[in-house]
């Protein structure tokens, strides 16, 4: 066959791509992923899922099949020279309308696995052992040349081909990085240890290198351990974990992964390519390890992006919709970098004995970043907020229920919280749920859209509903600045 019609090409099988897929599936799209890679992930890379992408797999059925496979850790301590330094968890607590307060520990190859396993199971397999080597755009979409020599016309392409990304090289999109000469091992294996093991993140800060251990699902533990040259061993690597430890000591047992990398920073300048070709997860963004944001955020693009392509190709929203992607991905992305950055550079041995305390501040200062809670698009007091979970009751239904369970990403969603007489003349994508109100609710007496990412689009009293309707006006019918 010399040409396959689709709606979106997805360049990239990281998970990235694939929960694009997912997505896109869910919201009936044909979706077609192509990755040079012969199988997906089976061990390293990512280690972690943070509180708000934990809520957002609930949203598309995803959780059930992850969380079991985790080890959930909300608290992180810091120890030197042997001894206890300090301990951090409370600043969980602040979170509000949140029942995950903690991060799955959970190596990206489950997330890749899972989702690899969903599309084939909707006649979506990623076609693997494929390259593409060029992509045409044209006012009608866009041409993609595969190595096999196949030619495939679809309506948009969505690069999610890693920090390497040829679609981002192949338009020229300017992606300048930071390099500031921070050089990691990391090790992923069974260990055994005189030093108690506890599911918390641990950081030995020590002047011949800073280490952190991460525990993992089963009986897997990571340690990243901050290297002074590009050149080393894996034995030199445990060298320096047992100075950092000291008096403990450990081994390992069994070593299922070793890799090495130095810090790189960047954000590309574009996300977007003519309304046509959109950038995804590292191909846009890369930053070190450090809050564990990287698999997250590109996660987070992936529910950004997707809804809004729904609504284009199957709704007549404007192609201009989607320009908001990278109007609301692009600040949630360099702060992230900022973020990492700040941990990253905090990790540096200081001889005033301060940069534990340091650590721990940039930690707290920036919660909202590491767990994902605190992600907001624009300054609006509440639109452009998540939709804050909670237990609610919803008419018709005998028992309280969590808000997040009312939800569905092929959809808006009204919550209607309280007895609304007025009349709801809304598109055939938005769900209308009323909820028994208590004057409790954070949200009593409103109407609140949510989107289909389950963030606030808009909110309305109960007696004038046009901020509701004026929303729908302006994402159907005019261009989006």
């Amino acid at each position: 066959m010399s040409a396959l019609d689709t709606d979106i090409v997805i360049v990239g099988a990281g998970p990235v791509g694939l929960l694009c897929a997912y997505l896109g599936r869910l919201c009936n799209l044909r979706t077609l992923v192509v990755d040079k890679s012969a199988a997906p992930l089976q061990v390293g890379r990512a280690d972690a899922l943070n509180a708000r992408t934990l809520q957002l797999l609930e949203v598309v059925d995803l959780f059930d099949d992850l969380y079991p496979n985790g080890k959930p850790c909300n608290t992180s301590s810091v120890w030197a020279g042997g001894k206890f330094v300090s301990r951090q968890s409370t600043w969980w607590d602040a979170l509000e309308g949140c029942f995950h307060k903690h991060f799955l520990m959970l190596g990206q190859s489950y997330v890749e696995q899972l989702l690899d396993e969903k599309l084939k199971d909707v006649g979506a397999a990623v076609r693997r052992n494929t390259a593409v080597t060029d992509i045409k755009v044209a006012d009608e979409g866009c041409t993609t040349t595969l190595s096999t020599g196949e030619t495939i016309k679809s309506r948009f392409v969505i690069g999610a081909d890693g920090s390497r990304s040829f679609v981002r090289d192949l338009f020229k999109v300017p992606f300048e990085v930071t390099r500031p000469q921070l050089i990691w091992a990391v090790l992923d294996g069974v260990i055994e240890t005189d030093f108690v093991k506890v599911p918390e993140i641990i950081v030995f800060q020590a002047e011949t290198s800073d280490v952190a251990w991460i525990p993992r699902e089963g009986n897997l533990d990571r340690f990243y351990v901050r290297m002074d040259t590009k050149e080393f061993t894996v034995e030199q690597a445990v060298a320096k974990i047992n100075r950092a430890m000291q008096p403990h000591a450990l081994r390992f047992k069994e070593l299922v992964w070793f890799s090495q990398f130095s810090v790189k920073e960047s954000v590309a300048e574009h996300y977007a390519v003519a309304d046509k070709v959109f950038l995804a997860g590292d191909a846009c963004h890369i930053h070190s390890v450090n809050g564990g944001q990287g698999l997250n955020t590109g996660l987070a693009d992936a529910f950004n992006l997707m809804w809004k392509m729904s609504m284009v190709l199957g709704s007549g929203a404007p192609a201009a919709l989607l320009r908001t992607y990278e109007q609301e991905r692009k600040p949630v992305a360099m702060g992230v970098v900022e973020t990492s950055s700040a941990l990253v550079r905090s990790t540096k041995y200081s001889e005033t004995g301060t940069h534990a305390d340091d650590y721990v501040k940039i930690v707290e200062k920036r919660a909202g970043y590491i767990t994902g809670m605190g992600i907001r698009y624009g300054e609006h007091a509440l639109h452009g907020k998540r939709l804050l979970d909670f237990m609610v009751h919803n008419d018709g239904e005998q028992a309280d229920t969590r808000i997040y369970s009312l939800l569905d990403y092929r959809f808006f969603t009204l919550l209607v919280f309280g007895d609304c007489k007025a009349t709801l003349d809304l598109p055939a994508f938005v769900k209308v749920i009323r909820i028994r109100d208590e004057e409790t609710s954070p949200y009593a007496n409103q109407l609140i859209l949510v989107r289909p990412d389950s963030y606030i689009a808009a909110s309305s009293s109960l007696s004038d509903v046009s901020p509701i309707t004026a929303y729908f006006d302006s994402m159907l019918s005019r261009a989006v600045a």
